[in-house]
């Protein structure tokens, strides 16, 4: 018998019938950990269902508004539960109504709650569920704007005071090519120590490229008109670079716990916008002409500005940071989402590099910095690798014509899709522990700092550039 899915619909008391099986799973108390999924947005929601889990209860409690992002969501579940490799077993009890946020605080038939969506309320999600004394599991971002991140530092607060984990899902921390830069740079006799730089020449660099138009578990992206709404999506500058910024702070200072307040100064920020056509609008949101809360945003009626490129240059402990972002409509025939990054070392720069040379994939390269490839540096490599490969079998070293490239087995390339598991696992084992790592929060709170401060420092360019 296939695993069963509740589908939104109209009903009187927003309760729905299943539409395959009709018996319920029992609740199996060998799985301690039982989900609530509030508002779907956005299809990240569903890929932390992708997989099952060992500790996770099978049935899943869906609240949300009405509207066309709840069936968007429970498609891709259903999609899960009928594929024919390893399909999941996912039964979504679902509830639609206008008071589903009080009604899931109140009847709180879960302990984790999953946030996925509009990020205009997602701050406040955040918070009516830590009161709640429920666990978050939290899409980024956590907060668009200067104002939320006071909220969110208050929730945090709450967490800490109700014992319950809030933690935000940060998947390119399970990239490879991340996680072995991040693993090279800790050893000095290849990477020597961290550079400070300057803002015109920062010690990292990350860059990200992503698409408005793409494809998910196979199928065309469907995006909510709202997505491209900056005040409910939030601009690229408090978006995709919390990533970007994550990275940064992961794999500068690992496992250290930051201040804000001390250990972070924004020098420079710009926000820039991407034009949309009114026919690739429809094309991405299958509906036929802007809506009004997008009238603002327009120009000549006809071209839609989405303020979703960003860049900042910052300081972290010192060295000099500039993350940037941008968002085309849709990549090139065989081209996705890039990833561009360098981390400048005394010994070695270590570089990501994603472009049409890498086909696209994203590939490492160590570069040594002023070294004759011929003395001892190749030697000191050649040891420290050894010892990462104990961790990592099977990555190997190329002879390139300014250095190295990593060659990384491809099982270790499980793609952007499967890091939600991932991060989902790792959220887990937190859990089973009863707290996060030391380090975890104030970080949050430091990433989301950089972020808001940065979007507030754009803006207020922008205002003084408009004035001349």
């Amino acid at each position: 018998m296939k695993p069963s899915t509740r589908h939104f619909g109209i009903a009187a008391l927003g309760l729905l019938a299943a539409c395959s099986s009709p018996t319920k799973p029992v609740p199996d108390e060998r799985k301690p950990v039982r989900l609530i999924t509030l508002d779907p947005g956005h299809f990240h929601a569903a890929l932390v269902q992708k997989k099952m889990y060992d500790r996770v209860d099978s049935v899943v409690h869906v609240y949300a508004p009405a509207g066309p992002d709840g069936p968007e969501h429970l498609k891709r579940i259903e999609g899960y539960n009928a594929r024919p490799e390893a399909p999941t077993r996912w039964w979504e009890e679902t509830y639609v109504g206008a008071d589903y946020l009080e009604k899931m605080r109140r009847e709180k038939p879960g302990n984790v709650v999953v946030i996925s969506g509009n990020n205009r309320k997602k701050t406040e999600y955040i918070q009516q569920s830590v009161n709640a004394g429920l666990h978050v599991l939290a899409d980024k971002p956590m907060c668009i704007d200067s104002a939320g991140f006071v909220r969110l530092r208050e929730a945090f607060q709450t967490a800490a005071r109700n014992r319950t984990l809030l933690y935000d899902i940060m998947t390119e921390r399970s990239e490879i090519t991340t996680v072995l830069q991040r693993e090279l740079s800790r050893i000095p006799a290849v990477f020597g120590a961290l550079q400070q730089g300057s803002p015109a020449d920062p010690a990292v660099t990350k860059e990200s490229v992503h698409h408005f138009f793409k494809y998910v578990s196979g199928s065309p992206l469907k995006r909510p008109a709202w997505f491209m709404d900056v005040a409910q999506q939030g601009e690229g500058l408090v978006d995709v670079t919390t990533h970007l910024v994550d990275l940064v702070q992961w794999a500068c200072f690992p496992e250290q716990p930051l201040d804000y307040r001390k250990d972070v100064a924004v020098i420079t920020a710009r926000h820039w916008p991407t034009r949309m056509s009114r026919g690739q609008f429809a094309r991405l949101t299958q509906l036929p002409d802007f809506p009004d809360f997008l009238r603002k945003d327009l120009v000549d009626d006809s071209v839609l500005n989405v303020y979703s490129n960003g860049e900042i240059t910052y300081q972290l402990r010192g060295v000099h940071a500039r993350v940037s972002v941008t968002w085309n409509y849709q990549a090139p025939e065989g081209a996705g989402d890039t990833h561009f990054s360098v981390m400048k070392g005394s010994a070695a720069h270590l570089v990501i590099r994603q472009g049409a040379a890498e086909k696209y994939v994203p590939q490492l390269y160590i570069e040594p910095v002023g070294a004759d490839l011929a003395t001892g540096y190749e030697a000191a490599l050649t040891g420290a690798f050894e010892t990462l490969k104990r961790t990592y079998p099977g990555v190997e070293l190329a002879r390139r014509a300014n250095g190295w490239q990593v060659v990384i087995p491809e099982v270790y390339r499980t793609g952007h899709e499967a890091h939600f598991a991932e991060v989902t696992e790792r959220f887990l084992r937190y859990l089973a522990a009863g707290k996060l790592p030391d380090w975890e929060v104030p970080n949050v709170i430091a990433k989301y700092y950089t972020t808001t401060r940065a979007l507030a420092l754009a803006r207020e360019n922008g205002k003084k550039v408009s004035l001349k």
